[in-house]
């Protein structure tokens, strides 16, 4: 297996408990190091990139407002009624798009379409797909070579 193919993975189970850990901090009201404290001691981060893991978690948390800002004009419903999950997936997301340039827009998106298949409802990866694509053409407009308005 290439070294590529295995950061790749490592980032991807990253993501996996990302979500999972801000999920718990959205819906338990916990400060963020604590529960990423504790999802770093009682969870199996095995062969994830457990530094990518804590930089999406506390980005995430630090920048919220920022991430959901992003995203509000393209979204049917206010942020507050979005399903927690969702909500987790797409803020992941969105700060992936705007503080990982190196990631490929294609890439987040797949990712965050994967986790919404795996954690979300039954269609949310389609919602979560047009949202990010949205977010992506703010985000990326250079690397999907759209002129600037």
């Amino acid at each position: 297996m290439s070294k590529k193919i295995s950061i790749n993975r490592a980032r991807s189970k990253a993501r996996r408990c990302a979500v999972q850990a801000i999920y718990q901090w959205q819906v338990g009201g916990q400060e963020i190091g604590e529960v990423e404290s504790q999802f770093l001691s009682e969870q199996d981060l095995g062969q994830a990139d457990v530094d990518y893991f804590s930089e999406l978690v506390q980005g995430v948390s630090a920048h919220a407002a920022e991430l959901d800002s992003r995203m509000m004009r393209y979204l049917d419903r206010p942020v507050a009624e979005l399903d927690p999950v969702e909500l987790a997936i797409l803020r992941i997301g969105i700060s992936e798009l705007d503080l990982h340039p190196e990631i490929p827009f294609r890439v987040v998106i797949n990712e965050a379409v994967e986790l919404a298949k795996v954690f979300g409802a039954e269609q949310s990866h389609r919602y979560i797909n047009g949202i990010m694509d949205k977010v992506a053409r703010d985000l990326r407009r250079n690397e999907l070579k759209i002129p600037a308005p």
